[in-house]
Formats: C-alpha cells, structure tokens, sequence
C-alpha cells in the first residue's frame, strides 16, 4: 500500500508535504487525517523548520472527506473543533504554510485553503463545496473562508453543492488565491515562495505570522457555533444517506422531516 503523505525535507528549513491518494483525488481518510495530525506534531518540534508546502499528488488537490470513510459513521462524532481540525498544519504550527492547489480542491479540502498563509494553484485548479449534495451541513466552512471570499460567493458555494464551482482563474480575482502558475511549475514556485520566507529572520516571519492569525482567529466563534450544528444534523438519516448514495453510485433519498435531531451532549 502506498504511503498516504509523501514528504520532502528540504535544507533550506522547507518541508513539502504531497497528499498521496491520488487515486481518491486526495480524499480524507480517518488514517490520512491522523497521519497530517502526526506529522505537525513531529514537525512543531523541529527548530530548524521554516515553512511548510501542501500540495497533491496527481490530478486533484484534495476531494474533501472520502464518501466511504463518512458513510461508515451513524452516530455524532462528539468531539471539539479543535479535534475535527487537527489535520491542518496551520492550527498547530507557528510557520508559514503555502498550499498549491493542482486541482480539484472540495468540502474538507477548502479547509486547507482557509488555513493556509499563501496559497497557489495552477489554471485548471477549482474549488466547490459539495456539502448539501451529499446530505452533510456545511457549518465551519463558511466562516474560515469569510475573509477570502465575499459572503454572495460563499452562498453560492455553499447552498448549491456541486453545482457551483469556483474556477482557478475567478478565485485569483476574488483573492483566494494569491498567484495562478501553470501546473509544471506549480510545486516549484510554491517552494521558490517558502524558501523567500526561509531566508527571512526566523523571529521576524513567526511573530509576523502571528499578527495575521489574530485576525483569522476572530471567526473561530462562528466556526465554534456552525461545529455545533454540524453535530446537530449528524444524527439525521440524511447525513447518513448522502454519503451511501454517493459511494453507492445512486440518486439520494432524502427524508422531507425538517426536524431538528437532539443535539450531542
């Protein structure tokens, strides 16, 4: 089986992470989360760090949450935000993140845009939140993307599923992303980039980094209050319908109830 993170460590202080399932389009395993988890736990530690690039290997980015590892789940996974977003560099480390997006880039996977510092992505790139399509309730999102993205695109994003989606070239112009490369030369620059913020002082780019979270980190109450109501519908026959119909190759069947399920405890 092949290894689901492929890493380079690079002696300018940069580390290159590749999303290895390229079979999937990247997608997000319950192993592959708690390897990138591992991995910036062991990275945080390491001093001589600098930066760190994200991109995927092969055609896609990262799909977002794999259809067959949510539709094994029945029940709400009770846990913090903290914990559903543990596999994002950013949240645990103190470095500058630069995410190149070499392709499709969906649901879960948005979370790495959100969280990155710089992002980049090749022409082909594009971004969509498929939420709604596969019965699941987009709630963290929306938020982390509030200072990317004008909210009228994010509802548009985020309401039709996987009927909207967001071209590489529009995301540049509404300032998702930062540069548009073509995708030969996609990691390249994104390296080139990391090794810029390398070469600077290493205090300097961390408490400079810093300044820019404590900006982010004034949507974590909205994303706190849309985890809540995420949880709050896993309970709902449709979060469990969307992911089977999908895996199953089949139209979803979803129940007409709008009740609310108990929320978790």
């Amino acid at each position: 089986m092949a290894e689901p993170l492929l890493i380079d460590r690079h002696p300018t202080g940069v580390t290159v992470v590749r999303l290895n399932r390229p079979e999937r389009l990247n997608a997000l395993s319950g192993e592959l989360m708690d390897r990138l988890h591992a991995l910036w736990r062991e990275l945080a530690g390491d001093p001589s760090l600098r930066a760190v690039v994200l991109t995927g290997q092969g055609r896609g980015f990262c799909s977002g949450a794999d259809a067959a590892f949510l539709a094994g789940e029945r029940a709400p996974r009770g846990r913090d935000l903290d914990d559903e977003l543990n596999f994002l560099p950013g949240r645990t480390l103190e470095v500058p993140v630069v995410v190149a997006v070499n392709g499709t880039c969906a649901g879960a996977g948005l979370h790495f845009v959100a969280d990155a510092d710089i992002v980049l992505a090749a022409p082909q790139a594009e971004f969509l939140d498929p939420h709604v399509s596969v019965g699941q309730v987009s709630g963290v999102e929306p938020p982390s993307l509030a200072l990317r993205l004008p909210l009228p695109i994010i509802a548009r994003m985020v309401l039709m599923g996987r009927a909207e989606r967001l071209p590489a070239q529009r995301a540049f112009d509404l300032g998702l992303v930062s540069e548009l490369v073509d995708q030969p030369g996609l990691l390249a620059r994104a390296v080139e980039v990391a090794e810029h913020i390398a070469a600077a002082s290493p205090r300097s780019v961390r408490q400079t980094r810093r300044a820019l979270r404590r900006v982010a980190d004034r949507l974590e109450p909205l994303m706190q209050a849309g985890w809540a109501d995420v949880q709050a519908h896993w309970g709902h026959p449709d979060a469990a319908e969307g992911p089977s119909a999908f895996a199953e190759r089949r139209p979803a069947v979803w129940q007409q109830s709008l009740d609310e399920v108990e929320k978790p405890s």
